[in-house]
This record gives structure tokens, C-alpha cells and sequence, in this order.
């Protein structure tokens, strides 16, 4: 992290190749033993191998007359492993008392070529010195360690590893200590040698080729991992099946999805129709949505992870569950369980697939209803239909339910009365419905109103229009809304004040629900960035934003359009401070980025600590942790530990050269 002149070079030392030993290295470590507790006056027993797994055991025995070695402990480990067996060419400790130990190693990369061992000789240290001085100096580098992910990956194939080292036999090998005669002899192959002069001098290969060959690229490592994970999903991996199979793991993995969600996350250029035909294998359509089928989860033969029941029981009683969504928006989970009567666990596991809860409602289905989908792929929706018309029947002769349980219910007077709690996605819909129907109600009073003008033979001048208005009574059982009667009331010719202030009024009225949709939407997604990056520069934001749109479906409420100043405005309503750093005159900080803004209260224990760093950025751009920590400390004094300075910095900065920054304000 620190720059270059906070971390000069103070020595350069030669390296020099040598590859006698390059195939009979092995780096043994120890991670949970301090490096002063060697084992090199320890009594080595015995050692083996396995050559091809490059597994070695080594047998060192145990000094038990130490004063730290307790006797009975080391009998009872004794008596545990080999039992009151009284053979001793069968027992592991022959002394019936823990005398030995075994050391097995775990090969911990896969691929070695880009690790190396070197050993370090001042000049004049050895006779060979003299017919080395021509050996033509080369740079060595070494690629950065091994990354977590790649961890993960490599270790997916320890299974089918432990097979093979069941497989390979033990080789015996003769132990030669430190300080053996064998051993010095063997260590001087880790100097460059008169032979091996020429291959380490004379590079015929290009710079690339042989940086190649230092460095493998990380590449051969990912060829040997398994395509498509039952724990990771790579896209990159997934897009490499078939269409059914990308269909079908997807399908595995998200449980529910919208048919354009789905598209999207094949990628582009993929055959829509194809994907239909292979979505209705796996899925079966909910309120026009995919749900994944049962028998894809619960495949014959297996059983459930929480109570052991049988694959087949659990099909039935999540196709209970979806085909009540096929139904209801709603479900009520003490409902469910009656009937289909499986343990809690899995009632909870089968809702959680397909909805969320909600507090003194139930079960509410996860997405809202693909209308779209419905309307496009009408032939879809009724092969779909057809196949639920089955499902039903077997469900009601599997659990006797009569046709009272399977109708869909009716919304009490109570209900019917009293608002419905939406959220989410579901209002966004529900509000852009609202809003077209408005809009075309709207759009044929327009069009009624200049109708005389546009079409059929006009009356001479002069001429007085006949017009007949019918009136009738509006009875008190069947109310008239707003929108009924400004259609008619343009049907029948009448342009009214008040009929015009209505229409202006509905206008305002559509306006308003959209732009409070808007705004909560947004809210929505500030409120989430700033929860992960409590400082945000207008930059950034709009750059987090940018990727939300695209993650969205086609016609989102949000893609109406949002100004650099509704963005500004909705990051002060949601409890920030806009941060002055006082850039220097030369910065090449473009206006948005200059414009920083912080969450000043999160509700946590740091929000204090937070509050005094951003005041200190308020007055240099960039600030050293010295300065930092020493300034936390004045005011927190020894109760603030390393951890918690670390927290802040991480909650609200960035480092570089040695300095650190506020998120987003960091030089190009």
C-alpha cells in the first residue's frame, strides 16, 4: 500500500538458476507450530511416500520420560487406538503407551512451477566460486499467492483425491538428518553447477515465452475444475452447456423467476422460442411466473435434508403449495401444514422457495404477476392451465379435499374495505397500471372532444347542433367513479368547467402517484448503497445506479429518468452530509466526484468515530493514519483498540501511496 518513496530498495542481490533439484523438492510447513520449535534433534522413526500424489508420512517418536509428557493421558491414547489387543505386531503402539506420533502432509497447490527454494552465499564462500564468475545473470519474478476463490475450486476434487491416494502404495524412504553427510551433499545441487550453465545462460526464447514458463497462467488450474459447481454458480461456466442445462441449473438456483429475467440471464442472442420449450421441463408457470418443478429439487431417491421424508411425499405436498399460489396471492402456512401434514421444517423450506412473510398476512408470492408474459404467450398459458387442471385432481383425491377447499377465497367485506398493504416491485406495478388506465381514459376524452372536428361532414354555418343529453339518475348501489363519468360526459358532448378541472385534477393526480413511486423506489436504492459504502461521491452514484437500471426489467418505473439533482436530493433525505474535501487547484476530480456525500448516522456504535474522521476530511483531501488514530485517540482515548480504527477506515475510505482517502475521491 505504501509508494515508492515511502518503501525504497536499500539492496539488489544476483539469483541464479539452477534445476538439478527442480522435480525433488518438497516444502514441508507446519501453521500451527511456532518456527523456534524445530524438529531437527527429534528421532525419526520412519518415513514414505506416495510419488505420484507426492504424499509423504513421517514417524517421529516422542520423548516420554519428559517432565512435560503425561503417562496416563498417553496410555489411555494407547488403549483407545489399539484396544486390549495383546499382539503386538497388530497394535499401533507397541509399548501400550503413546510413544510416536505421525506426521501426514496435505498438498496445499496444484501447480508448484511458479514456487522456488533459494538458499543465499556471500562470495568466496565456496571453491566454485571461481568457475561461476561467467554465469550470465537472469530476473526472476513470482506471480502473487494463491487467491481464495482458486482455493475453493481446487478443493471441490478432494473426494475423488482421497480414492486415488487409497489406491497408490506406500514407498519406505531412509530418513538423513540436517546434518548428514547425504544431506550437505544433496544441498549443493541448490547452487548453480558448471553443467548447467548453458541451459541457464543461453535463452533462446523470447522474453514472453519464458516469462510463460516461470509463471504458468492461472488458466491450466481452472481446466481442471468441473464445469457448472452443485455450490457455485459461474455464468462464465454455465454458458458453456446446453440450453437445457443452463435452463435447468438456472432453474435449480433461483427457484422463481420472470420469463425476461430469465432471458436476460442467458445472455444475448439466445432463441426465445427455445428457451420456452425447455423452461416448461424444468418450471411450471405461477401468476405468470416460472417456478422450478417439484421433481427437480426432490429427484427419485432422495429424501429430505431436514426430516428424512421420501422425495415423492415432498412433490406432493410443494405442488400443494404451488398450485395454492396458482390460486391466491396469499397463503396462510398453518393452512398448508393441515393438509399436506409434513414437518414444520419442510413446510418453511417449501414456502421460502416461492414467497416471502409478511407480518399478520401470511405468505405472499414472491414476485409479482408477469401480466406481459400472460398476454404474449397465450398458447403457453393455456397448456399450462391444462397441466394444473391435472395436478388438481390428483391433489384433491391425495388429500380429500372437497371443491369448497379448492376454490380460490373471496376478499371479506373487512378486506374489501380496508387498503391492501403492498411493497416493492408489486406498488411499482400496481402504480404504472394505474397510470396507463388513467392516461387512456384521459386520451379518449381528448379525442371525443375534438371528434366534430376531424371526422364526418361538418354542419353548414349557421346551422345549430342537434345535441340529445341523456340523463340518468346514478342509483346509490351502483356509485359512478371519476374516471366513468368523465368518459361519459365527453361521449355525450358536454364540456363542462368542471368537468375540465376534473381531468386536470386526474392528471395531477396520476403525476403525483408516479412521482411518489419514484421517489420511495429511489429511496429504496440509496438507502441500500449507503448501508455498504456509508460515503458515496455523486460519481459513484451514479455509476451504482446506472448498473441497478440494468439489472431491472424493460419498463421499470425508474427508467422514466432521474436528474443528477433528484439523486442529490434523495441522498440528504436519507440522513447525509455533503463532505467539502478541499481538493487541491491541480486535481484532475471531475464535479461529480467533488461532490461527496456521507451517512452521518447509521444507528451503530461508530457513528461518533465515523462523524470525527469526516470532519478531519474536511480539511485535507487525503490524511495519513498517524493522523487518524491520533485524533480518534484524543477523543476516545485508550478504549479505542486497532480493530475499531480499522473499521472506520474501511467503512468510509480508501488507501493508496501510503495516504488515505474518502471513498471516491482517490486520484485517477
Amino acid at each position: 500500500m505504501a509508494s515508492e518513496e515511502d518503501d525504497p530498495i536499500i539492496r539488489e542481490i544476483d539469483v541464479h538458476l539452477a534445476k538439478s533439484l527442480a522435480e525433488k523438492l518438497y516444502l514441508f510447513q507446519y501453521p500451527v507450530r511456532p518456527a523456534t520449535m524445530k524438529y531437527d534433534d527429534v528421532t525419526h522413526l520412519s518415513a514414505r511416500i506416495k510419488p505420484k500424489q507426492q504424499k509423504v508420512e513421517v514417524e517421529m517418536a516422542i520423548d516420554t520420560v519428559s517432565p512435560n509428557y503425561c503417562r496416563s493421558k498417553g496410555e489411555q491414547i494407547a488403549l483407545n487406538v489399539d484396544g486390549s489387543c495383546t499382539d503386538d505386531s497388530g497394535s499401533t503402539y507397541a509399548t501400550k503407551l503413546m510413544d510416536k506420533q505421525i506426521f501426514s502432509s496435505i498438498q496445499s497447490a496444484v501447480n508448484t512451477s511458479r514456487y522456488a527454494a533459494a538458499v543465499y552465499r556471500k562470495a568466496g564462500d565456496s571453491s566454485q566460486d571461481e568457475a561461476e564468475d561467467d554465469v550470465k545473470q537472469i530476473t526472476v519474478r513470482f506471480s502473487r499467492p494463491e487467491s481464495e476463490q482458486a482455493r475453493q475450486r481446487r478443493i471441490q476434487s478432494y473426494e475423488f483425491l482421497q480414492k486415488k491416494q487409497a489406491e497408490e502404495p506406500w514407498h519406505h524412504l531412509h530418513y538423513s538428518g540436517v546434518k548428514d553427510s547425504r544431506s550437505e551433499h544433496e544441498r549443493q545441487y541448490l547452487f548453480s553447477q558448471l553443467a548447467g550453465m548453458v541451459e541457464t545462460s543461453e535463452l533462446t526464447k523470447s522474453p514472453s515465452e519464458y516469462l510463460s514458463m516461470l509463471m504458468p497462467p492461472v488458466e491450466e488450474e481452472e481446466l481442471k475444475v468441473p464445469l457448472a459447481p452443485s455450490n457455485v454458480l459461474s455464468m462464465a461456466q454455465l454458458r458453456t452447456l446446453p440450453l437445457a442445462d443452463q435452463v435447468r441449473t438456472l432453474m435449480k438456483n433461483v427457484k422463481v423467476v420472470q420469463f425476461a429475467n430469465l432471458m436476460g440471464l442467458l445472455g444475448s442472442g439466445v432463441d426465445s422460442t427455445a428457451v420456452l420449450r425447455c423452461i416448461q421441463q424444468v418450471a411450471m408457470l405461477v401468476q405468470g411466473c416460472w417456478v422450478v418443478k417439484s421433481d427437480v429439487l426432490y429427484p427419485k431417491d432422495s429424501c429430505s435434508p431436514h426430516s428424512g421424508v421420501a422425495a415423492e411425499v415432498l412433490c406432493r405436498g410443494r405442488d400443494f403449495v404451488m398450485w395454492k399460489f396458482t390460486q391466491d396471492l396469499w397463503v396462510v402456512r398453518k393452512e398448508i401444514a393441515a393438509v399436506i401434514k409434513l414437518p414444520p421444517e419442510d413446510v418453511k423450506d417449501f414456502l421460502e422457495q416461492m414467497a416471502v412473510p409478511r407480518i399478520n398476512k401470511g405468505w405472499e408470492f414472491l414476485l409479482p404477476p408477469d401480466a406481459e408474459f400472460v398476454k404474449k404467450h397465450p398458447d403457453v398459458v393455456q397448456r399450462q392451465h391444462m397441466l394444473w387442471l391435472g395436478i388438481q385432481a390428483k391433489l384433491e383425491k391425495v388429500y380429500n379435499l372437497s371443491k369448497e377447499d379448492m376454490m380460490p377465497k373471496k376478499p371479506t367485506s373487512q378486506a374489501a374495505v380496508m387498503p391492501a398493504v403492498v411493497c416493492g416491485e408489486r406498488r411499482v406495478a400496481t402504480a404504472k397500471e394505474r397510470a396507463r388506465e388513467n392516461h387512456a381514459v384521459l386520451e379518449n376524452d381528448y379525442r371525443r372532444r375534438k371528434a366534430p372536428h376531424r371526422t364526418g361532414a361538418q354542419a353548414p354555418e349557421g346551422t345549430p347542433l342537434n345535441i340529445k343529453i341523456k340523463e340518468e339518475p346514478l342509483s346509490d348501489e351502483e356509485p359512478m367513479d371519476t374516471d366513468s363519468r368523465l368518459g361519459n360526459e365527453a361521449a355525450n358532448g358536454v364540456h363542462s368547467d368542471e368537468s375540465s378541472r376534473d381531468s386536470a385534477d386526474l392528471r395531477a393526480e396520476c403525476q403525483g402517484a408516479r412521482s411518489e413511486v419514484v421517489t420511495a423506489e429511489l429511496k429504496e436504492f440509496v438507502r441500500g448503497m449507503l448501508r455498504k459504502h456509508y460515503v458515496l461521491s455523486l460519481s459513484e452514484l451514479k455509476r451504482l445506479f446506472n448498473l441497478h437500471l440494468a439489472s431491472l426489467p424493460p419498463g421499470h418505473i425508474l427508467f422514466s429518468g432521474i436528474s443528477d439533482r433528484m439523486l442529490q436530493e434523495t441522498l440528504l433525505g436519507c440522513g447525509c452530509k455533503q463532505i467539502l474535501v478541499p481538493f487541491p487547484p491541480q486535481t484532475t476530480a471531475s464535479a461529480d466526484e467533488q461532490k461527496v456525500f456521507a451517512l452521518w448516522e447509521a444507528g451503530d456504535s461508530f457513528d461518533q468515530h465515523r462523524q470525527i474522521l469526516l470532519e478531519i476530511f474536511s480539511k485535507n483531501y487525503r490524511v495519513r493514519r498517524n493522523v487518524i488514530q491520533s485524533k480518534l485517540g484524543q477523543d476516545f482515548g485508550e478504549s479505542l483498540s486497532k480493530p475499531d480504527v480499522d473499521k472506520v477506515l474501511k467503512d468510509c475510505c480508501a488507501s493508496h501511496g501510503g495516504m488515505w482517502y474518502l471513498k471516491g475521491t482517490l486520484p485517477s
